[in-house]
């Protein structure tokens, strides 16, 4: 909004200049001076939104104005080459067209005054004066436009101080004899506008400046040292953005052969040694200013990489301290809780051999095979907690460690019904093993709240191209001694159902018992990092 603000005011404000240079309206009340200027510079604040439009609107007020011979039609003649230049960068080709063919009409409507007739030279004005801005605006809407820095407030800076030098140093010579007003104006604005676009396109923008200074050494002397100063800047834009020393070389070249055309009066003029030496030094000032500038912005770009490079090797370094940290502790647990759960093993082996049959027999036989279960996953845990970033592989399938816990419960007292869908194993295997892990914890649950004798119903099914599960137990037999619990088991479940971007609900069923069920989608939403979505 600011820029869109500044743009109609500036429009404003060049019709008032023009104007007033001019003695107020030639053909109109006096009063009308201000409302032509609004008419004139005030849609310039809609221009970055509807450029096309803005176009055909002037170039049907300048036709207007040309008619009732206003003065606001130079004004409108400069701006409807900016909105050409906009159209040109922001909409689709046919509207490009368009906008060229409407601004080529009203050009040469403006410069066909009664009674002359358009030239050679107006048809040539009446192609070039629309084309130029249309040329300038589609090549900034390619790559070559770009810079790695897309703040535009260099280049802000540079188009306002080359419009203000520009056009303050120049808007006094406009109504010369040479040019027409507009004209000369509508170049005034180019000339500096095009230093905004400087830092994208050097070589074209020193290349226009250095065509505006040799034209005004012949036409339009007056503003000589207005054009010079916009080629010396170009020139050090140049030398900024360019970093090969043999462009450098001709681009200095060049701006002392613009230099001495602009410096030299006539031919008559003495060239010595002391004054080839001064336009020297003149001409490699913007170049050094340039090149230290562009210098600084390339070590600064180094330093920023190195930065960035140590930043990556400390995290790297941070990483590696956490895995050698995470292997320490790996091998401890592995040398406390495997030496011990092994030893348990080994006794509950030996004492089953002691006693063959029986149900003590049984129990020593469900204490071995859950020990060995045990030391598998803890040897995977551990292969996790050593590479955090390779997802473990199942023991089992889900299918079967749904079954054996269901078996290990019912011999650890618990009355299982189970209810498996065949459907289920469809299901993508993470949905599957997270249904088995909420199965095994969930049984464990009734276990140490419910006790044995207690009746349970796990029902596991296919519920879309997700899985459903729900475990209902009955009210409990008698009282019962509880079982030590963390606290954590239901919290776990809820977030490994998080992590998949399901839902789990855990509560009194309302007949004494409790019931627990658990929705798991077939894919981990997007939003779900993959670092939990593989927990």
């Amino acid at each position: 909004m600011p820029l869109d603000i500044l743009l109609a005011v500036s429009g404003v404000v060049l019709d008032l200049l023009l104007a007033g240079k001019a003695g107020g309206e030639e053909h109109l009340p006096a009063f009308m001076m201000v409302p032509m200027a609004v008419l004139a510079g005030a849609p310039m604040g809609f221009v970055r939104r509807w450029p096309f439009a803005v176009s055909l609107y002037l170039a049907a007020f300048l036709i207007f104005t040309d008619q009732v011979g206003s003065f606001t039609s130079h004004t409108v003649q400069v701006l409807l080459c900016v909105a050409v230049g906009s159209v040109a960068h922001r909409c689709a080709w046919r509207a490009v067209v368009l906008s060229l063919a409407a601004t080529t009409v009203a050009t040469a409507i403006n410069l066909a005054d009664p009674g002359i007739a358009l030239t050679a030279e107006n048809w040539l004005f009446t192609v070039l004066v629309p084309l130029l801005p249309a040329v300038i605006g589609g090549y900034l809407r390619g790559p070559a436009g770009r810079l790695e820095n897309d703040d535009i407030t260099p280049d802000v800076l540079l188009a306002g101080g080359g419009v203000a030098v520009a056009v303050l140093s120049t808007w006094t010579d406009w109504h010369g004899d040479g040019l027409p007003v507009w004209l000369a104006g509508m170049l005034a604005v180019f000339a500096g506008l095009s230093l905004g676009v400087s830092r994208r396109m050097p070589g074209l923008v020193f290349l226009f400046q250095g065509a505006l200074l040799v034209a005004a050494d012949r036409y339009l002397a007056e503003v000589v040292t207005t054009c010079l100063v916009l080629t010396l800047i170009a020139l050090a834009v140049f030398a900024f953005r360019v970093a090969s020393w043999t462009w450098t070389v001709a681009a200095y070249l060049a701006g002392c052969l613009l230099t001495a055309t602009a410096v030299v009066a006539d031919a008559g003029t003495e060239v010595t040694p002391f004054r080839v030496a001064v336009l020297m030094a003149l001409v490699i000032t913007p170049i050094a200013i340039g090149r230290y500038l562009g210098v600084r912005q390339a070590v600064a770009a180094a330093e920023r990489l190195r930065a960035g490079e140590s930043a990556r090797l400390a995290v790297a370094q941070v990483r590696a301290d956490q895995l050698a940290e995470r292997e320490r502790i790996a091998r401890e647990v592995h040398d406390i809780v495997a030496h011990h759960v092994g030893a348990m093993v080994l006794r509950a082996g030996a004492a089953r051999y002691a006693a063959p049959e029986g149900p003590v027999a049984d129990a020593l036989g469900d204490i071995r095979d859950t020990g060995h279960q045990v030391l598998q996953d803890l040897r995977g845990l551990l292969d996790v907690l050593r590479d955090p970033e390779r997802r473990p592989g199942l023991l089992a399938d889900p299918a079967d460690v749904v079954r054996e816990s269901a078996e290990r419960m019912a011999a650890a007292g618990l009355l299982v019904d189970l209810d498996l869908d065949p459907a289920a194993d469809q299901a993508p295997l993470v949905a599957r093993a997270s249904a088995a892990r909420i199965v095994q914890e969930g049984l464990t649950n009734v276990l140490k709240h419910a006790g044995p004798g207690t009746e349970v119903r796990v029902t596991l099914a296919s519920a879309g191209e997700g899985l459903a599960i729900e475990i209902r137990n009955g009210r409990p037999p008698t009282a019962i001694e509880r079982l030590p619990s963390s606290g954590r088991g239901l919290a776990g479940m809820r977030e490994r159902v998080r992590a998949l971007g399901g839902t789990l609900t855990a509560g009194p069923d309302g007949e004494g018992g409790w019931r627990l069920s658990a929705s798991l989608p077939a894919a981990v939403p997007a939003a779900v990092p993959a670092a939990r979505a593989a927990t």
